[in-house]
């Protein structure tokens, strides 16, 4: 995501002006916009994960359809066999393209968990700097 967005899923003072803007003029828009700024980074997953599941779905349909038409034929046997290694053709690109769009989506998937583990990282040797470099001490 664009860090340097205006808008985006967290608490910024635009997102607050914006959320109480809705409210002032219509209390749906206003709530719309709280449950961006709440729930914004979930529905990005959630619409990735449904196109995928959409894409998988809608794949057996386009298989099943093209190998309807491919059984269909208009009494030219030169232009059915051209058009069947087209559409084989066809099918392999797209079979090549959904390897590739999975292979990225692993890659970016890969690249979100080691931003995530070297965030984590980081985030523990600052706390064990911080509790090794001070020795509390309590005064009664």
């Amino acid at each position: 995501m664009n860090q340097s967005a205006l808008i985006r899923p967290e608490w910024t003072p635009a997102t607050i002006a914006l959320m109480v803007l809705g409210f002032v003029v219509f209390w749906p828009l206003g709530l719309a916009m709280l449950a961006y700024i709440l729930f914004g980074e979930r529905l990005r997953g959630f619409k990735r994960d449904a196109n995928h599941r959409a894409d998988r779905m809608f794949a057996g349909c386009r298989r099943a359809k093209s190998r309807y038409n491919t059984h269909f034929t208009t009494g030219n046997v030169a232009f059915d066999d051209w058009r069947k290694t087209e559409i084989d053709r066809i099918e392999e690109e797209r079979r090549k393209l959904d390897e590739m769009r999975e292979e990225f989506d692993n890659y970016v998937r890969e690249l979100r968990r080691a931003k995530d583990q070297e965030e984590f990282d980081r985030f523990m040797r600052e706390r064990q700097n911080r509790s090794s470099g001070q020795n509390p001490v309590v005064d009664l």
